[in-house]
């Protein structure tokens, strides 16, 4: 990092903690002792109100905030905010109503010449295909506060026939059946084209996943929110997820190439185990094991034939009947 570069960031970072060590900065930039007093003097050359404290707990400390210069980018991080805007350009619909147009002509509004020609190259480069959205879902921005904000809600939501309580299951031919639904947002995510809402349920007191496009009329309620609801985030709001006492278990032997399609895209209901049943990764003999509602049988087998030959039913027969006759169904639409 160049000099000028790392004054500028030591500035904002020292005006937000007001009170540091010479240890503070080293560890933040990376730099060592000697050139973290070096800094410290460059900064108090060109102005910043900073003195020195002895003692045990001393270090330095800012007299007052400094009004900051402006935020410069240099060409890499240019270049990834260009990448950031460039994978979000397919949604129609964003948290508070983003355009991308308008962002993208004051981004390239801001650059010098030389910047704005880099960009335009890249712009014929590269592009985010897999982004692009599906349906237009009109609720995000009220969402998404309601999960920052730890709020109840009500809801109506468009229910598929013969989907699941996991709604990423859908089938143009089914007919919507709309409820009313009370529920808790935790976190939002987009994923092959669909926004999700993930959500606790107080109706069915269990953790949920709704399109975004489906739902409908959405209004605060005066309910309170659950405690330990409002303590999680996107990453652990799958922990949430339980079966129920009818849930059908089943388990796929997988390989490589199925491992690869099942990061891609998995379910709370479902996790790859190793023989011995742990976590698996890579290496040794991995299943697909996970559960799945009477009602699900359809999604489950939709999903299990995307998979192709990288995995093999192992259990239950059931379930293996139900693939053969999906693989008939469309031999006949042959």
């Amino acid at each position: 990092m160049k000099k000028s570069e790392r004054m500028n960031q030591m500035l904002r970072f020292i005006n937000q903690k007001q009170h540091f060590t010479l240890q503070d900065l080293m560890q933040e930039f990376q730099i060592s002792k000697r050139t973290a007093l070096r800094d410290i003097a460059s900064l108090e050359e060109i102005g910043a109100p900073i003195y020195a404290e002895y003692g045990r707990y001393g270090g330095y400390r800012l007299l007052q905030q400094m009004q900051l210069p402006p935020i410069s980018f240099n060409t890499s991080e240019l270049h990834a905010l260009y990448f950031a805007m460039q994978a979000l350009r397919s949604f129609t619909n964003l948290p508070f109503q983003i355009s991308f147009r308008s962002i993208h002509e004051k981004f390239l509004s801001a650059l010098s010449e030389n910047q704005r020609q880099d960009i335009e190259q890249i712009q014929h480069r590269v592009s985010f295909r897999h982004t692009e959205q599906i349906r237009n879902s009109e609720h995000l921005e009220f969402l998404l506060m309601a999960a920052v904000q730890n709020i109840v809600i009500q809801i109506t939501y468009q229910n598929i026939r013969s989907s699941s309580s996991n709604p990423h299951n859908s089938s143009n031919s089914d007919k919507p059946k709309p409820s009313t639904r009370t529920i808790q947002p935790i976190a939002l995510y987009a994923m092959k084209g669909y926004w999700y809402c993930q959500a606790y349920d107080l109706d069915k007191q269990a953790y949920r996943v709704f399109r975004c496009d489906r739902i409908a009329s959405p209004e605060t309620t005066d309910i309170e929110p659950m405690t330990h609801i409002n303590e999680l985030n996107l990453q652990d709001a799958h922990s949430l997820w339980k079966p129920s006492e009818d849930a059908i278990p089943f388990k796929c032997l997988i390989n490589e190439d199925g491992i690869e399609l099942f990061q891609q895209e998995q379910f709370p209901s479902m996790q790859l185990i190793n023989e011995s049943g742990a976590d698996s990764g890579r290496t040794g003999h991995a299943y697909l094991v996970g559960s799945y509602e009477a009602h699900e049988l359809e999604f489950i087998i939709r999903y299990l034939a995307s998979f192709g030959k990288s995995i093999k039913i192992m259990e239950p027969d059931t379930l293996k009947e139900s693939l053969r006759q999906h693989y008939l169904d469309l031999l006949n639409h042959v």
